[in-house]
């Protein structure tokens, strides 16, 4: 996933105390650093960030969850949240649901990166209703072919 930010050695910082990721990548473009790539060593992903300046477009995806990163237990979710909380790092209320559980962790541009943990056994395919911007339900028989 690449993420466009507004400020480039800001978000790298952000990201890597959150995520206690390391840079493993910069990109330079006519002598000037446009983006970094970030390894999140015990999460198994990387994350790409790229100077907004520097994209085709001037894409804001602030408020969007771009990024959904599952936590295997709810005490690894809970962990999360404290080390925001240690690091001053904002974040939304825990969202407990009956299909599991979430926490929104909005980036310096308001980028949302979404960790949930999942409950018990999930089907083979579910869709998720939402009413007002509130869980509402879920369904299992999918609307897209």
């Amino acid at each position: 996933m690449k993420i466009p930010v507004t400020d480039l050695a800001a978000s790298v910082n952000w990201y890597r105390r959150l995520l206690d990721a390391d840079v493993f990548a910069e990109f330079v473009e006519d002598g000037v650093l446009q983006g970094a790539a970030l390894r999140v060593p015990d999460g198994g992903f990387s994350v790409a960030l790229r100077n907004r300046a520097a994209c085709a477009t001037q894409p804001d995806l602030s408020g969007l969850d771009v990024v959904a990163v599952q936590i295997d237990t709810r005490a690894s979710l809970d962990a999360l949240i404290a080390r925001c909380d240690r690091l001053g790092v904002a974040h939304r209320p825990l969202e407990e649901r009956p299909d599991g559980n979430v926490v929104d962790v909005p980036d310096p541009d308001g980028t949302v990166l979404r960790f949930y943990q999942l409950a018990g056994q999930r089907p083979e395919f579910e869709g998720v209703t939402f009413t007002d911007g509130v869980f509402a339900g879920v369904y299992d028989q999918p609307r897209l072919g």
